[in-house]
């Protein structure tokens, strides 16, 4: 039913509540799971110094590729982890919105399930489901799992 199960992360222990319920999901069906961190980059490199700019966070270029080397390892000890359980896995590190990538991502793999956890920080919104997880629940085409992170 379920042959690829797609997990976005973001690097949270609270994001990481979903691994469980996914891991036994994906014993019991056989399935295939992607693991996806999207990297917003908030963050604009290199731009001019000047009042205007000062206020925006900035990044160097180095400091970029080093965030995006701990991402991938980061990513690749939770594709490890699922291996060694007996689960095929994977992991993309994609740029951009993060719910408008879920989405494409979902389509371009022929995702069968979207798992994730929800923080339900703040807002009304996200005392329910968390503002990515709305995001997804309101686009979604496809099965969800949400599980409120504790």
């Amino acid at each position: 039913m379920y042959r690829t199960i797609l997990v976005p992360l973001d690097g949270s222990e609270l994001a990481e509540t979903i691994l469980p319920h996914v891991e036994e999901l994906a014993k019991l069906l056989g399935s295939t799971v992607i693991l996806l961190r999207v990297l917003e980059l908030p963050h604009l490199v290199g731009l001019p110094k000047g009042d205007i700019y000062d206020a925006l966070p900035q990044m160097t270029p180095a400091e970029v590729s080093s965030h995006l080397s701990d991402v991938r390892r980061y990513m690749d000890k939770k594709v490890d982890h699922l291996k060694e359980k007996g689960i095929e896995a994977r992991a993309l590190v994609e740029y951009g919105p993060v719910v408008v990538t879920i989405m494409r991502v979902a389509r371009q793999e022929d995702i069968g399930l979207i798992a994730m956890a929800s923080h339900g920080r703040t807002g009304m919104t996200d005392v329910y489901y968390g503002s990515v997880a709305a995001g997804v629940l309101q686009r979604i085409d496809r099965p969800l799992l949400i599980v409120r992170a504790q």
